[in-house]
């Protein structure tokens, strides 16, 4: 463990504050309890932290109440870790069981709200999710008459977006790795070596310096520059006049950082050094329109006006960046529709990107959180300079 490491997991405190918070709010949009179907939602408001949900086989609930602690629902396997978190009331059944995944134990907790016609917030809104099977949703519902439903996707989300120190804390740790890792790329990454051993070298780096796992490793490599960034490595060997960029997305206690770096192999060519100035100085004016009260919208505007001066190809992917926390991307969107308003506390990436000469892309992506005169950079800032390797 690398010695600024902050504690893992969090008071039980941090999790009694999360919920009095979404209980307030839930108050004041008339909503008599949450049902939670999605890993970071149920990990948010309890603590459960486990890989087991990369098994599809089971679903999982947590059910936030008007008031008090947080219900879980869950199979008999996870009841042990369960009960490690401070949620005390905890209900299982013996699972996979796909007559019964759960339903019965549902309903039993749930009728009494739709015996009174009360709501139930659910997520419905974009970036969410269901951990279980439609008909399931469907019979649970037909068990539940009178029971009304409203969109809980605002609120949930709207109280993850603003981090508290603890978790700040975690991505900051994460996020210096990930620039550590990235230092050490001159060391292991040179002319010759296939794409795909690039990124098992990073890899490698990167659990040595202390990340948890590597769930996400992208990039791409070409000459004078690449033109895709989602795609698997190929083993195509690194080539001189190459640029090559990896976009790491390591955890650490369950937090991300999500940021890239990019590198000219041997000299680059004057087309690729304009671009990634212009990159670098757009995430400039990024960070210093990352303001409380500026908005999402606004943040990319400050970040388009400085890609405009040069992009001609119209290197649109949507954003110039997003929230970051216990996913690899979070709401909100640096978009031209997004107007969240930015808050302190906030953790987001700037990700300004641009097309330019023969179908090609650059991508430059840091890390910050807000503060409340400005913003705070997370990751280790990238060259002014575009960086050569041998």
């Amino acid at each position: 463990m690398r010695p600024d490491a902050p504690s893992r997991g969090f008071e039980t405190a941090e999790f009694a504050a999360r919920t009095e918070k979404a209980q307030s709010l839930m108050a004041a949009t008339g909503l008599d309890g949450i049902l939670l179907l999605s890993e970071p939602d149920v990990r948010y408001f309890s603590g459960f932290h486990t890989l087991f949900w990369q098994s599809p086989t089971r679903p999982w609930f947590l059910f936030l109440p008007a008031s008090g602690k947080p219900i879980a629902v869950i199979p008999e396997i996870g009841a042990a870790l369960m009960r490690q978190t401070w949620v005390e009331d905890i209900r299982t059944w013996s699972a996979p069981n796909p007559a019964n995944d759960g339903i019965s134990l549902l309903t039993e907790l749930l009728s009494p709200l739709a015996e009174r016609g009360a709501t139930l917030g659910i997520m419905k809104g974009h970036e969410t999710g269901w951990r279980m099977p439609l008909g399931d949703w469907e019979r649970l519902v037909s068990q539940l008459p009178g029971l009304q439903f409203g969109d809980a996707t605002a609120l949930v989300q709207g109280l993850r977006m603003v981090k508290s120190e603890a978790e700040v804390a975690k991505l900051r740790h994460i996020c210096g790795i990930g620039s550590a890792t990235f230092e050490r790329v001159p060391e292991f990454v040179s002319a010759g070596m296939p794409l795909e051993e690039v990124f098992r070298a990073y890899r490698r780096e990167a659990l040595l310096q202390g990340a948890d796992d590597v769930p996400y490793l992208v990039g791409g490599a070409d000459q004078g520059g690449y033109e895709d960034v989602i795609s698997p490595p190929s083993r195509r060997p690194l080539q001189q006049g190459d640029i090559l960029m990896l976009d790491t997305g390591s955890t650490w206690d369950g937090y991300f950082c999500d940021f890239d770096r990019n590198w000219a192999i041997g000299t680059p060519d004057d087309l690729s050094r304009r671009a990634y100035d212009t990159l670098w100085r757009a995430t400039e004016a990024g960070f210093a329109a990352a303001r409380p009260g500026n908005s999402c919208s606004g943040l990319f505007q400050a970040m388009q006006g400085v890609i405009a001066e040069m992009d001609d190809q119209g290197g649109d992917i949507g954003r110039l960046g997003h929230g970051l926390g216990m996913q690899l991307t979070e709401q909100p969107s640096h978009a031209a529709f997004d107007q969240t308003e930015l808050k302190e506390g906030m953790v987001l990436t700037l990700e300004p990107s641009l097309g330019y000469g023969q179908g090609r892309i650059m991508v430059h992506e840091e890390n910050i959180v807000i503060r409340a005169d400005g913003a705070e950079m997370l990751t280790k800032r990238a060259a002014p300079e575009l960086p050569v390797l041998g």
